[in-house]
């Protein structure tokens, strides 16, 4: 009697065993069948695929490509053209600024007076035009009375001894006046040098 009341408290002990360990896999087993309904609604909608994506995307990034070499040689052939342009007529300006001195020129060829003072008075208001029209396009004289040598804005074409310690290094004569245009140089004034 003892080993059937042993056998049913086993039973007992073994069936509060079986119901608490149901209970246990009861979640569990909930857990995963609703783990295998997510896995199978995924599985219901249809995901883009990977490949077209990127498919996509290639062809996207191919034409964006494609757009941006065309405008890329159209702006060298835009470039190029204007800077053939450019070196064709960019002395209009300069030559546009000259002409009313070619045309004052011509009237004094034309003009048939032997005074000398009238002529030499219109040689020197050509001259002053001449150089109003050069300094509207930028073009300056480089300054060489009693400056120092300053490679820069001149050549030394001689040197000349004995001219004391106070001329020493500066410009004594200017041989050929230099010019520049927009603070470029664009001849050196030829000068004598004090040595």
């Amino acid at each position: 009697m003892t080993d059937s009341k042993d056998k049913s408290r086993k039973i007992n002990v073994d069936g509060e065993e079986a119901t608490q360990k149901a209970a246990e896999n009861k979640p569990e087993t909930e857990a995963t069948a609703s783990e295998e309904n997510t896995d199978a609604k995924t599985e219901e909608t249809p995901e883009a695929d990977p490949l077209e994506e990127a498919q996509k995307q290639i062809e996207e990034l191919k034409d964006k490509y494609l757009r941006t070499v065309a405008e890329f040689d159209n702006y060298k052939k835009r470039t190029l053209k204007e800077k053939t342009e450019l070196i064709l007529n960019g002395g209009a300006k300069t030559v546009a600024a000259i002409l009313p001195v070619l045309d004052d020129f011509e009237r004094a060829i034309a003009d048939k007076s032997d005074d000398p003072k009238a002529i030499k008075e219109g040689i020197q208001n050509i001259f002053n035009k001449f150089v109003k029209s050069l300094e509207s396009l930028g073009v300056k004289q480089i300054e060489t009375k009693d400056k120092d040598f300053d490679t820069d804005y001149h050549e030394a074409v001689a040197l000349v001894p004995g001219m004391g310690d106070d001329k020493k290094g500066k410009v004594v004569d200017c041989l050929q006046t230099g010019y520049t245009m927009n603070d470029k140089v664009i001849r050196h004034a030829k000068v004598a040098v004090g040595q």
